[in-house]
């Protein structure tokens, strides 16, 4: 629809969440840009009309763009399936196997185009994606989201430990693994996209021998990377990290050197508050996966003490092991399994030890963590629509016959309807989707 080296206007009623407390609705307004970048909101009685390129309508919403902050992109062919299994049986029975595959060129190429593509229509404007192990393929995984106009981190997946790899899924040595992680970054930058940046990617603790983790913290420094790692994912990994390091999962990245601004750690759920506390302290953060832990974690994250804790949190969906490839739902299954944490889920015990009271959260937490949370976690301009900030934002407009989400203007006042559109709202509902102020997806071709 627009070329960021142009202004546009656009005339919508914008729903978003600048606090994890606050919905924020601006009713009907004119929103300009220029190159990319949001100059103005302006009330639309009071604002300049002339030119304004789309006028979403009364019954159409513009929400700022989704920010995944977790998604294991060469899982994607895998999506939905064996989930019966426990983490560790899931990795070396599907997962490993379909990884390998990724050497294959034309296959990698294939899966890219329909992944970033399809969560583009999901209103996933930004993704944080481990790649795969093989360093072609990532570089192919990030020339596909410039192609496809998706912001986006990318990291080769490092992976040499004997014992947590199999033989034919691992880097040789550690000193292999930290130079094809830094020869990575280097290409994924050589791209040139400001969209793109390369991240540092060590899989796990139990994937990586003690060397090429302080190699690849070492990296990270020296190159002004940012790291994602998994953190305290489940019993099984987080009793692996114990029993191996004599410290908790947390204090085992610090000392490694991987804790630093924006390190994202995906799952957390056997984080401590002097975990959290910690992680903060270096300004790295949670991607919080409701789905994928519900599957694999064998405990619910603390989503209501992280906030209260002032943790950075955003939301990923963990593609493949969270079996839905978009935010939205992953928004009602965040508010969902704190009501689980909350409510406690053994019917035998009283009510008043069963759970663990004052964990839920609700539904504008969950959007602000898909937005605003992921964002900050990053340190994007995105995830709200503001001046100064980058418009990236998703349009829905009920009705779609296949849809369930509708309004009916005598039931549902704004608040109801953003509950609505976050749990409800679906790929056949997002009309446009706009990256840095280029439309890249959306139902209204």
């Amino acid at each position: 629809m627009s070329d960021s080296s142009t202004s546009f206007k656009v005339r919508a009623k914008v729903m978003q969440a600048p606090s994890p407390d606050r919905l924020e609705v601006l009713d009907d307004v004119v929103i300009e840009v220029d190159a990319g970048l949001i100059v103005s909101i302006t009330d639309a009685s009071r604002a300049d009309l002339d030119g304004t390129e789309l006028e979403l309508g009364d019954e159409s919403v513009l929400l700022p763009g989704l920010v995944d902050a977790h998604i294991h992109a060469p899982q994607w062919p895998q999506l939905g399936t064996g989930l019966d299994l426990a983490l560790e049986d899931w990795l070396f029975a599907h997962t490993f196997p379909l990884e390998a595959r990724f050497v294959d060129q034309a296959f990698a190429q294939a899966v890219w185009s329909d992944m970033v593509s399809t969560l583009l229509g999901h209103g996933t404007t930004t993704a944080v994606y481990f790649g795969p192990r093989d360093r072609m393929a990532t570089t192919l995984l990030a020339e596909t989201c410039v192609a496809h106009g998706q912001r986006a981190f990318v990291g080769r997946t490092a992976m040499d430990h004997p014992d947590g790899t199999p033989e034919w899924y691992r880097d040789q040595s550690a000193a292999a693994s930290v130079d094809a992680s830094a020869a990575s970054v280097e290409e994924i930058r050589a791209l040139g996209s400001p969209l793109v940046q390369p991240i540092v990617t060590p899989r796990f603790i139990p994937a990586c021998t003690d060397a090429a983790l302080a190699g690849l913290a070492e990296i990270a420094t020296e190159m002004d990377v940012r790291v994602q790692t998994h953190c305290s994912e489940s019993d099984w990994e987080h009793n692996h990290v114990l029993d191996r390091c004599g410290r908790s999962d947390t204090q085992a990245l610090e000392a490694f050197g991987l804790l630093a601004r924006s390190t994202v750690l995906a799952h957390g759920n056997f984080m401590s508050d002097a975990d959290l506390t910690t992680a903060s302290g270096h300004g790295a953060g949670v991607a919080h996966c409701p789905l994928s832990n519900t599957y694999f974690a064998n405990a619910v994250f603390p989503a209501r003490r992280a906030i209260d804790l002032g943790t950075h949190i955003g939301l990923g969906t963990d593609v493949a092991g969270g079996a839905s490839p978009g935010l939205l739902p992953q928004c009602a299954h965040a508010v969902s399994v704190s009501r689980h944490l909350d409510d406690g889920v053994d019917a035998t015990l009283d009510g008043d030890i069963r759970g663990v009271v004052g964990s839920r959260i609700d539904i504008v937490e969950a959007f602000w963590m898909a937005t605003l949370g992921g964002a900050e976690l990053l340190d994007l301009p995105v995830g709200l629509l503001e001046p100064g900030r980058r418009f990236d934002a998703m349009a829905v407009r009920p009705g779609a016959i296949a849809s369930g989400l509708r309004r009916w203007p005598d039931v549902d006042d704004d608040v109801r309807w953003f509950e609505k559109i976050v749990r409800l709202g679906s790929p056949t509902d997002i009309a446009h989707v706009w990256v840095d102020g280029v439309r890249v997806a959306g139902s209204d071709e």
